[in-house]
C-alpha cells in the first residue's frame, strides 16, 4: 500500500525549496503571463518585445525557470501586457507576521 502525506498549498515549501513563498508568487505571475500570451496568440518574440525582455529569458520564464527574474520584472511585464498591477499594504489585525500574496480578481 502506498502512503500519502498531505501537502500544503505551496509545492515549493513542500519540497523545501529556498524562498518558497517567493517562488510560488513568481510561478503564479508567470502562469498569468503565459495565459495572456496564449490568449493573444502571440509568438514568444512578440511577447518578449512587448514585455521588454530578451526572448530567451521569456522562454525560460514560461518553462518555470524564473530564478534570475525578479518579481518586479514580472509585475512590470504584466503592466506592459496591459494589466493593472496594484500593491496594497494593510496592517495585520493580530501580531503575526504579514504575508505577500497574488490575487487575480476575475475567476478563470
Amino acid at each position: 500500500m502506498i502512503e500519502f502525506e498531505p501537502g500544503s498549498t505551496n509545492v515549493y515549501a513542500d519540497l523545501d525549496v529556498p524562498n518558497a513563498d517567493e517562488m510560488l508568487r513568481k510561478a503564479q505571475l508567470a502562469t498569468e503571463i503565459g495565459r495572456i500570451i496564449q490568449a493573444r496568440r502571440w509568438t514568444r518574440q512578440q511577447a518578449a518585445a512587448a514585455m521588454g525582455l530578451p526572448q530567451p529569458q521569456l522562454s525560460d520564464l514560461l518553462r518555470g525557470r524564473f530564478r534570475g527574474i525578479s518579481e518586479t520584472q514580472l509585475l512590470n511585464g504584466l503592466a506592459r501586457l496591459g494589466c493593472d498591477v496594484e500593491i496594497v499594504v494593510a496592517p495585520r489585525r493580530d501580531a503575526t507576521a504579514g504575508r505577500i500574496a497574488v490575487f487575480f480578481p476575475d475567476a478563470r
